[in-house]
């Protein structure tokens, strides 16, 4: 196999080929995902846990036991713990599925393994039996997936396409957000019409064509045979590893975003049951808005960037990580304004659009840039595992999230959307202040 020249081909709006075919192997994988588990919690309360259904599940009554080791639960608490963790564990496992790449299979062969294991995962789901196994497979699965693929992205770009590189990545997050959108209004639609297990069906259907998508790119992809002599590659040298450290404080810093972003989620749709002016419009909708902005915003800031490259003025990447967290806490502001100006009455609808729609936006200057940074300059011997490190960031955003969220009903809608404000505009200053010696430190390519 031939490897592609990545300075040659731009047959893609500009960018290699292989990029399409990765943008669209994760757009539906990621519309599987996000469709499967915009099932999840209802499924399991509404029909898995109930009588007939609850007894036949392979080691359920163990995990029950496990998770009320402090006493009885509900079911509802019981779905929302099972779910946690399974939402966590999806991003706590591309740091193993990083270190198989690393040092066994490739990102090639790992990405392929991934894709076989979530597609018996979805398809798992059909039997009551089989529900655990189910989630281990999807869980087990998207960690061999989720890092690899993004590391084929920037392997697309020559080390000195800083710029191009960061607008793959950028339209690499859109095919992201694309299955993010379609995900849950169809395989929701489709259980809402034929029953679960046809919802389910379709994130499997949708999934084995992400993987046929990715299998016939093949030939336009990066060629990392290479990895087969891991083990022969020699020790990081003293920048090398000084530079591997920089990288986890900047995918560390990312953590503050992580925390206020996916605030929205929940607790931002409980608010706008409560307090926004809605009509007939379902709260949950609301949850497809940062994800459709996260697509239509891509082609004006990649232009943006594009625009500022040419003149010598575009921002580093780790500065655009921190513009993205100080853009999540101004978004979460616009609800604190909503609520002030609307004082006892309902906030106008506009005010949480607008608040939804920014944080979309500010996903992209932060998340896609931080996969372009470790994907340039990350040492070759822990590239992977660093890119899938990465996504621990997710991991304990999602817990302390759920846990800053607990408070919620204990204080007013402004002084909570402040606090969650503060923690992403804090976050985005401190990188910002460290932006330029952390950029020269990482200015040399990876070895």
């Amino acid at each position: 196999m031939t490897e592609p020249n990545p300075a040659a081909d731009t047959a893609f709006f500009g960018h290699p080929r292989g990029l399409a075919y990765l943008a669209f192997t994760e757009t539906w994988e990621r519309f599987s995902y996000y469709g499967m588990t915009s099932l999840l919690t209802l499924y399991m309360v509404q029909q898995l846990l109930t009588s007939g259904h609850v007894e036949h599940v392979l080691g359920l009554a163990a995990l029950r036991s496990l998770f009320a080791w402090h006493g009885p639960i509900s079911d509802v608490a019981f779905a929302s713990l099972i779910y946690g963790w399974y939402g966590g564990l999806v991003y706590f496992t591309p740091i193993l599925g990083g270190w198989i790449a690393d040092r066994w299979l490739g990102t090639k062969a790992t990405v392929v393994l991934g894709a076989l294991l979530m597609c018996g995962g979805h398809l798992a789901m059909a039997f009551d039996a089989s529900f655990l196994v189910a989630l281990l497979l999807l869980i087990a699965g998207s960690g061999c997936l989720k890092g690899n693929i993004s590391t084929q992205v920037g392997d697309l770009y020559p080390a000195a396409a800083e710029s191009r590189r960061t607008q793959g990545y950028t339209i690499f997050s859109a095919g992201i957000n694309v299955g993010a959108v379609l995900g849950p209004l169809t395989c929701g639609g489709l259980a809402a019409l034929y029953g679960w297990h046809v919802g389910f069906g379709a994130a499997a259907g949708l999934m084995l064509l992400a993987l046929v998508i990715y299998l016939i790119g093949q030939r336009h992809l990066p060629d990392d045979r290479v990895r087969e002599a891991t083990e022969a590659l020699p020790p990081m040298t003293g920048d090398e590893r000084r530079r591997a450290v920089l990288l986890i404080l900047v995918a560390a810093m990312t953590l503050f975003p992580n925390i206020a972003y996916p605030m929205i989620w929940g607790i931002g749709v409980l608010w706008i049951d409560q307090h926004v002016a809605l009509g007939p419009v379902p709260p949950s909708w609301f949850n497809s808005v940062d994800a459709f902005a996260s697509i239509v915003a891509v082609p004006p800031l990649v232009a943006l960037w594009a625009w500022q490259a040419r003149r010598g003025r575009e921002p580093s990447d780790i500065v655009k990580i921190g513009i993205g967290s100080v853009l999540t806490g101004l978004s979460a502001l616009l609800f604190v304004a909503g609520t002030l100006i609307a004082g006892p009455g309902e906030v106008h609808v506009g005010w949480a659009l607008a608040g939804f729609f920014g944080m979309g936006v500010a996903f992209l200057y932060y998340w896609p840039v931080l996969l372009a940074l470790v994907s340039q300059a990350a040492p070759r011997q822990v590239k992977a595992t660093l890119m899938g490190g990465v996504f621990l960031s997710f991991f304990l955003g999602s817990v302390i999230m759920g846990w800053v969220g607990s408070f919620y009903d204990q204080m007013s809608p402004v002084r909570f959307w402040t606090i969650d404000a503060a923690i992403a505009i804090v976050g985005g200053l401190a990188v910002l202040a460290i932006a330029r010696p952390v950029t020269r430190r990482l200015a040399a390519p990876a070895t």
